[in-house]
């Protein structure tokens, strides 16, 4: 088997944020073609990461970890966490900070096939993710926004002689099979979640995401026979399947004081198994190449279109804590750990079991360190560091793959130095990540070394009776 190598600085106005939405989305979205990882040919394909980039740094850790300068989207209990101020003896909202994050993954993977001892990279830019989160009311809050679930981009070719699968008779001495997909899914989410005091220093927060996940998988196999006595024409088979439907999944957040400095968070999150709508189109054809023109169709065979059916998404759950030292003019630090446990055997595509993936579990641990404030900027910075590991969901040749990896991160402040924006905060959040996925015991053994940056831009929205006058 062989590997195939696939070949601002402005003034941000109030606005800007959304108006860079949209075609941010497409840019990153339009980009993620060039990447070539055969894994993702099963499944959904290639898991995109869960959480924030700023969690990312801290290895994943999500579960307990609220920021009102971020949206942690992995959980949404942390949405009841957005700064806001209630008028005096009101529950109308005096100000409430308005939190916009979106980032990108800049990678390169290096593929190793194990029996022909080969190497080969592939770079890649991806859109990561754009949410929006704001309170409604002090411990009220709620976030929305897209980000990717998984992604689908493999070429591989493999040549030799052709034998009858059934008798093992040889049927030609050359051939050429080239296997090609495309595709992944999406969820666009809306999110909404409550705090409640439940004791002096101690609050319960509640949350839930409704969203509709959408996406495809287009999977493509072309067949070439060669023979010096014999000509004949190329197949190509291609299945095409569009998926969107509804999803849902919840968390909670409970948070206390253990001492004068230190606070404990715990939590949870996950989503239960779901059901979502397919339709698959099929074609079963002899093609001829043309350089000039590609692939041209001679003749169809068979084809079929608009098979509705459906495949089951399964229940994940991620559980963890943090514990967190908080003091004015001190350094300040924050520990956590989360442990997941992704329900892959529940998996149907179109009633039918797939063999490839089976149920997994992690295990991430990570940390985050703020020094002593001081009168310069590396006192103001954020430094994270973090490790997973555990199995992929993917067990080809029902040989369990291992994955590890560790990360590190920085969140670097931005001075605004507008009287105009003087109400806005903005942080660039980095993170660098390298995962080993596989080791000699697989067929292919990947590395892939990620580097995600993220713009969190945050602004002093106000309401009730409080009016704001620019400059």
């Amino acid at each position: 088997m062989r590997l195939v190598k696939l070949t601002m600085l402005r003034k941000w106005e109030r606005s800007a944020p959304l108006a860079l939405t949209i075609p941010s989305i497409f840019l990153f979205i339009g980009a993620s073609a060039q990447d070539n990882s055969p894994y993702s040919r099963y499944g959904l394909g290639n898991q995109a990461p869960t959480t924030n980039i700023s969690n990312r740094g801290m290895g994943g850790v999500a579960a307990a970890y609220n920021d009102p300068y971020t949206v942690n989207y992995a959980n949404p209990a942390s949405f009841s966490f957005f700064s806001a101020q209630q008028e005096p003896g009101s529950r109308k909202l005096n100000s409430g900070r308005v939190v916009f994050n979106i980032g990108a993954d800049g990678q390169g993977r290096t593929l190793t096939d194990q029996s022909a001892q080969n190497k080969f990279t592939s770079p890649n830019l991806l859109f990561s993710h754009v949410m929006m989160g704001l309170p409604l009311r002090k411990n009220w809050g709620m976030a929305f926004g897209v980000r990717p679930i998984t992604s689908i981009n493999y070429k591989i070719q493999n040549s030799g002689k052709l034998y009858d699968p059934n008798t093992g008779n040889l049927i030609v001495d050359s051939s050429t099979t080239l296997y090609e997909g495309q595709g992944g899914a999406y969820l666009g989410s809306l999110g909404t979640a409550v705090k409640f005091k439940t004791g002096k220093s101690q609050y319960l927060s509640l949350g839930v995401n409704a969203g509709y996940m959408f996406g495809s998988r287009d999977y493509n196999t072309r067949v070439s026979l060669y023979d010096d006595s014999t000509a004949y024409a190329a197949a190509h088979y291609e299945s095409k399947t569009s998926l969107g439907d509804f999803y849902f999944d919840a968390g909670l957040q409970y948070h206390f004081k253990a001492s004068d400095k230190i606070y404990v968070g715990l939590g949870a999150y996950g989503n239960w198994q779901q059901e979502i709508k397919t339709n698959r189109n099929t074609v079963a054809e002899t093609y001829t190449y043309s350089t000039q023109t590609g692939y041209i169709p001679i003749d169809t065979a068979t084809s079929t279109s608009n098979i509705k059916s459906s495949l089951i998404y399964p229940s994940s759950v991620t559980g963890g804590f943090v514990i967190s030292k908080l003091a004015e003019n001190e350094a300040g630090w924050t520990v956590g750990a989360d442990f997941t446990r992704n329900n892959w055997d529940q998996f149907r595509f179109e009633g039918a079991r797939d063999t490839a993936v089976r149920s997994n579990w992690q295990a991430k641990i990570g940390a985050e360190f703020h020094p002593v404030p001081k009168n310069n900027y590396f006192s103001r910075t954020a430094y994270r560091i973090g490790f997973f590991t555990g199995p992929d969901y993917i067990y080809t040749r029902q040989t369990k793959i291992p994955v590890l990896g560790i990360s590190a991160g920085l969140g670097l402040p931005i001075a605004n130095y507008s009287l105009q924006s003087r109400f806005q905060a903005s942080m660039i959040n980095l993170s660098f990540e390298y995962i080993k996925r596989g080791n000699n015991t697989n067929i292919i053994q990947e590395n892939l070394y990620r580097l995600s940056v993220g713009f969190s831009l945050t602004d002093l929205w106000f309401g009730g009776k409080t009016k704001y006058y620019e400059d």
